[in-house]
């Protein structure tokens, strides 16, 4: 993709960044000790414009993206999906371009490796969707593809996690499988 096409006129920069501290104030618990101001300075920074149209792009499709962390050997704020269910505009997808090709019929219409890739972010792994519950209750009613390890990948599957019963779960299912109410929920550095 063309990197013109990844940058924010400066009204969708200022909407996004008016959305994204809203949020980041609505919910102090999910980064406690982070203050906004500091966030808000690495987005301003010339190489936070490609991030902020990645964040825009998360937000276009449902995610509202949220600061969860600050990893301090890079020095970077680290961003998830924290819509309470799967992303809408990120629904009904098999995982990976290799599952997408295998479907002889019913095809979706895209997938989650794909997709992410195209958005510049990261699928969620396993451990990131633990510590995403650790802050609430997300994918009460909907499932989100998650990173899946090469050696399951190569098997044919991939895995997927939800929240039921008070629990955190964990499953797997054909790569090649999608459903209404799985997406992916993803992660980004800035």
């Amino acid at each position: 993709m063309n990197s013109n096409k990844k940058k924010l006129s400066p009204e969708q920069r200022k909407e996004l960044i008016s959305i994204l501290k809203a949020r980041f104030e609505k919910n102090l618990k999910r980064h406690k000790g982070l203050e906004w101001v500091k966030v808000q300075a690495k987005l301003d920074l010339p190489a936070g414009a490609e991030k902020l149209w990645s964040l825009n792009e998360m937000e276009k499709s449902g995610g509202e993206p949220d600061v969860v962390d600050y990893d301090k050997k890079t020095g970077e704020y680290i961003f998830y999906d924290c819509s309470a269910e799967s992303p809408k505009g990120r629904r009904s997808l098999c995982y990976d371009c290799e599952a997408l090709e295998s479907r002889k019929e019913n095809k979706p219409e895209n997938n989650a490796v794909d997709m992410a890739d195209d958005m510049g972010i990261e699928l969620l792994t396993e451990e990131q969707y633990r510590e995403l519950q650790k802050l609430g209750n997300f994918d009460a009613k909907t499932s989100s593809w998650l990173k899946t390890p090469a050696g399951i990948r190569k098997l044919g599957g991939a895995i997927f996690g939800d929240f039921r019963f008070g629990n955190v779960f964990m499953y797997h299912n054909g790569a090649e499988s999608y459903y209404a109410a799985r997406g992916f929920r993803g992660s980004l550095s800035v």
